[in-house]
């Protein structure tokens, strides 16, 4: 099979095209979709999702995954309005929020990595421990009195563009995970532990310890995106970020990271997160209800696992014999 049609198959490069063809069709047939207002807005909503999706990108490349990232982010924001309400300066709050974020994944790799427990148990039952927590710290209130600087940083716009002012930092954090997941011998490792983890053990790859980096880094991610979707809506609640869990695996496995471990790119699971990221746009702008949204992203996060499976059928039979 000649090469530029086996590369046309990946999945990855499939989710790239579908994103240029529904960007197109909207620019031309979605009224409101191309001001600079709307843009603001959708990249302001998908890059929660998008900064979650950078460390469970490596994360599930690795052979796991963390289900407990919304409720790591929903904890992170109750702590940041209950310090705020408590009179802590927020420059003070803002790195205790990232500490409680390494912690949280601290307790999921250990859990993982320590006990030998399957990542998809754990966090099921420590996203409803954070959740639970985040309840307790805030109760139902709601803060929204952040200064006025860090609310414009988090919902602000760069000058006239529609780029948010927090989109630089979200691209230094991007070109971050690039260079470790491919330019790296910490990135192969990953592929190498998503592929075989006896096989990489023996190697001489250290795979508890690498695992128990990426649970961490799960967790500090989280828990700045915590921050951001509390400065970004003006809103600390403990049940901020409800549901996040489920448009971060659904955009990551979109992008055709391989949920067994071992395949995916960080190429890919962007285009994933503003291929889901637009279409959930679009259908606000078109009035369909919150929950024919989520039967969406359901449907999506059962092709995001079958399309792949199938791409790479189609590309093996494809081949000369």
């Amino acid at each position: 099979m000649p090469e530029p049609l086996t590369r046309a198959v990946r999945w990855d490069t499939v989710v790239g095209a579908l994103l240029i063809v529904l960007s197109l069709l909207s620019f031309g047939c979605v009224d409101g979709f191309g001001n600079a207002l709307n843009l603001s807005f959708l990249l302001g909503n998908t890059l929660p999702i998008a900064l979650i999706a950078l460390p469970m990108t490596l994360l599930v490349v690795s052979g796991d995954v963390d289900l407990s990232v919304a409720s790591t982010a929903g904890l992170s924001g109750a702590v940041l309005g209950r310090l705020w309400n408590e009179g802590l300066a927020i420059q003070t709050i803002i790195p205790l929020c990232l500490l409680l974020g390494v912690a949280c994944g601290l307790v999921n790799g250990l859990l993982v990595t320590r006990l030998g427990l399957p990542s998809l148990a754990v966090t099921i039952g420590t996203l409803a421990a954070y959740r639970g927590i985040a309840q307790i710290v805030l109760g139902s209130d709601t803060v929204t009195d952040f200064p006025p600087q860090y609310l414009d940083f988090a919902a602000g716009r760069i000058g006239d563009s529609f780029l948010p002012r927090a989109f630089p930092l979200f691209l230094v954090l991007l070109a971050l995970a690039a260079v470790v997941l491919h330019a790296t011998p910490f990135g192969r490792s990953l592929y190498a532990i998503g592929a075989g983890e006896e096989a990489a053990r023996f190697a001489g790859i250290r795979v508890r310890r690498t695992k128990l980096v990426l649970f961490v880094a799960t967790g500090f991610m989280s828990a700045l995106t915590g921050v951001f979707w509390a400065l970004h809506y003006a809103s600390a609640r403990y049940d901020n970020a409800t549901g996040l869990e489920l448009s971060v695996v659904a955009a990551v496995l979109l992008g055709g990271i391989d949920f067994d471990g071992g395949r995916g790119t960080i190429g890919g699971a962007l285009a994933g997160v503003f291929l889901l990221g637009a279409l959930q746009n679009v259908m606000s702008l078109l009035d369909v209800s919150a929950q024919s949204q989520t039967v969406v992203t359901g449907v999506l996060l059962v092709v995001s696992v079958l399309g792949p499976r199938l791409a790479r059928r189609f590309a093996v039979a494809r081949r000369p014999a």
